[in-house]
């Protein structure tokens, strides 16, 4: 199925490009959640005739996706949790987990831009985890898992 994106979406494209998408994708994902709209010739008059609105809106979240990553920068988050004695947590410190202290220190972060790449932590100690604000914007921050 072709779509016209409706913003700039990680390895599949720029605001405005038409790709070529499974229609699962493009019919659960993409056009619910206003990332796409079907590559007909009228929607692709309306995109030409909102293109600049468009590009302004991505300018905008890009500038937000910036400043929310130096205020993550300059913030340390710490996460006690409940460990043995050798330092191995009862449990493990997930994307959930880490959103929730970002939050509760003042800032907003959604668990969906947590990427732990090495999966769940699950020992005391600092940790380097990466922050995707945008998908222009991404961060590697360290947060450190105390016991409790």
């Amino acid at each position: 199925m072709q779509v016209i994106l409706l913003e700039k979406i990680r390895n599949l494209g720029e605001l405005g490009d038409k790709v070529e998408v499974k229609a699962g994708y493009a019919r659960n994902l993409l056009i619910p959640e206003g990332k796409a709209a079907p590559a007909t010739k009228e929607n692709l008059e309306k995109f030409a005739a909102r293109r600049a609105e468009l590009e302004e809106k991505a300018k905008e979240s890009l500038t937000i996706a910036q400043g929310r990553a130096e205020n993550l920068q300059k913030l340390t988050v710490t996460i006690p949790m409940q460990a043995s004695e050798e330092g191995k947590l009862f449990g493990s410190v997930g994307n959930r987990e880490i959103a929730a202290a970002y939050n509760a220190a003042g800032e907003t972060l959604e668990k969906s831009e947590v990427i732990l790449s090495e999966g769940p932590i699950r020992e005391l100690g600092d940790h380097e985890i990466k922050l995707q604000l945008h998908s222009d914007v991404s961060i590697v921050t360290t947060i450190k898992v105390v016991a409790e």
